[in-house]
């Protein structure tokens, strides 16, 4: 095929996409035999609005048309296939077993299955369905389910998310790619295989990892939910068996921790029995919340529906050095309650796929390290609880929510603005200055006058901040060498909670890593 870049279209005018590669090929619409978007991009920086595509034409007479081109634009299509490695040698003595079911876990065990490994998926969490009903009853007041939640359960934290998939890693393995095409066999739109910003929702989300779940299943693995991993059992220096809902040992040499980044009792019992791990930086801070159509009008400099709905990033150092960024933008989303310890209080952004709410959202956070809370290992996460404790408190159980005007005076907000709170959960106004740390409420007090130059309203008086935003990334690292396996052999660490992926791509990535990692070493 011919791969033919810098193809441009007028918004509105998308139908012509054809007829533009035919004329940058100087043929006819009907010698293309076939075409396929390889890249979608927008380019709003002028009046006119254009789409940038980068597509693939199968042609006849390829090699005459190459030859005639002059254009750097105009070239053969490279193979951009993903390969999986060939199997290794070593018999394996029992099942693998994976731990976690989030985009890290499930691709691991995906692929597992596909080379006929019949893996063993445990999740401490429910399955969607059963899930989505807990999440929803905790959000209309109910008791929150410490084990499933927005944290835990079928699909990881990323399903209560915007299902954001862009990366900023190099891929020249392509496994972004095969991530993307797991997806679209599974339910995914065929759009995130193109799109320069692709996203899934967390409506879609749903149905997707049960369809993958379900795949795995008929490819011989296994999953059972409610069942978290308690202990581990070693000999001489190598993993025989695994501990679960402590009463049943299950033998086990190769075990892949997928965790997600809150699953802490799991950390502090794989510290306990020795398994090497360091505290890493992650960042905390509020959640903030504008009107969607602020970021339009900011974005585009108009409003019109033809147009993606808006995001943005942004980034700031302050005069002592620390990082203040907006991450997991929700464009038209929701702030939910995302805690998973009773007692604690955590919010999060989420998006349906349709980013259809009249809010955007976004963490606003500081970056925070061991030197701001300690260099043990699990100090990391001592902070988090702190932190989320205080909020709780500041909140009465509810996700303490206080207009940017207040937060500048210090002082607990009493009423709203223009800026109507989209929330699932429920909120309270309070003082967030009672549940950041210092340190932070003056970082945040610096960026914002900064970022209200960058987007025209984004310090607005109304704006509301939501606390406490606190698992933004994991708070260790789990040690693996270059084959993937820790000190305790036979485990392997994996994706976001085990600190080697900041997403759900990545983390699925990660997964079909270490799945390669196994596959090198042991057959089916």
């Amino acid at each position: 095929m011919i791969r033919v870049r810098q193809v441009k279209v007028k918004l509105g005018d998308e139908a012509s996409l054809d007829k533009k590669v035919a004329s940058k090929l100087g043929i006819r619409v009907s010698d293309i035999l076939d075409m396929n978007i390889n890249r979608q991009s927008l380019d709003a920086r002028k009046s006119d609005i254009y789409y940038v595509y980068e597509v693939d034409v199968k042609v006849d007479n390829e090699k005459r048309i190459l030859n005639k081109s002059k254009s750097s634009d105009i070239l053969l299509a490279p193979r951009e296939e993903y390969q999986y490695p060939i199997m290794g040698d070593e018999k394996l003595d029992d099942r693998i077993v994976i731990v976690g079911s989030g985009p890290a876990g499930l691709f691991c065990s995906y692929m597992l299955a596909e080379q006929g490994y019949r893996p063993l998926v445990i999740e401490r969490g429910e399955a969607v369905d059963e899930r989505m009903e807990s999440v929803s009853k905790f959000w209309n007041g109910g008791e929150l389910n410490p084990n499933s939640n927005v944290q835990f359960g079928e699909g990881g934290a990323g399903t209560f998310s915007d299902g954001k998939l862009n990366t900023m890693v190099k891929d020249k393995r392509f496994l972004g790619k095969k991530v993307f095409s797991i997806f679209v066999d599974h339910g995914a739109p065929r759009e995130i295989m193109y799109l320069q910003k692709p996203h899934i929702g967390t409506d879609l989300l749903c149905n997707i990892v049960k369809n993958i779940r379900n795949d795995i299943i008929r490819m011989g693995g296994e999953f059972r939910f409610s069942t978290c991993l308690t202990d581990i059992k070693v000999e001489n220096g190598k993993l025989v068996g695994i501990e679960v809902n402590h009463n049943e040992v299950i033998p086990c040499s190769v075990l892949v921790l997928a965790l997600g980044h809150s699953a802490r009792d799991t950390f502090s019992m794989l510290y306990d029995r020795g398994v090497s791990m360091l505290g890493k930086p992650f960042a905390v801070g509020v959640r903030i919340q504008h009107p969607q159509e602020m970021i339009q009008l900011n974005q585009y400099k108009r409003l019109d529906k033809r147009l993606p709905v808006a995001d943005y990033k942004l980034t700031y150092q302050t005069k002592n050095g620390r990082g203040v960024y907006s991450f997991c933008m929700c464009p038209g989303g929701y702030v939910v309650n995302s805690s998973s310890e009773k007692g604690g209080t955590v919010v999060n952004g989420m998006s349906y796929h349709d980013r259809g709410s009249d809010n955007a959202n976004s963490a606003l956070v500081v970056t925070v390290g061991p030197d701001d809370f300690g260099h043990h290992p699990l100090d990391g996460i001592v902070f988090q609880r702190r932190l989320e404790k205080l909020a709780y408190q500041a909140g009465h159980g509810k996700m303490p929510i206080q207009l940017y005007k207040d937060f500048k005076e210090g002082k607990k907000s009493s009423s709203l603005g223009k800026v109507q709170p989209l929330m699932k959960g429920q909120i309270e106004f309070a003082n967030l200055h009672s549940v950041l740390p210092d340190f932070v409420v003056s970082s945040l007090l610096e960026a914002m006058p900064v970022f209200g130059k960058r987007i025209h309203g984004f310090d607005r008086d109304d704006a509301i901040f939501a606390g406490v935003e606190s698992r933004t990334s994991s708070p260790v690292r789990i040690l693996r060498d270059e084959n993937g396996v820790s000190n305790i052999l036979g485990i392997y660490p994996c994706g976001e909670g085990s600190g080697y992926a900041g997403g759900i791509t990545t983390a699925a990535m990660d997964g079909i890593k270490v799945s390669e990692l196994i596959c090198r070493k042991y057959h089916n």
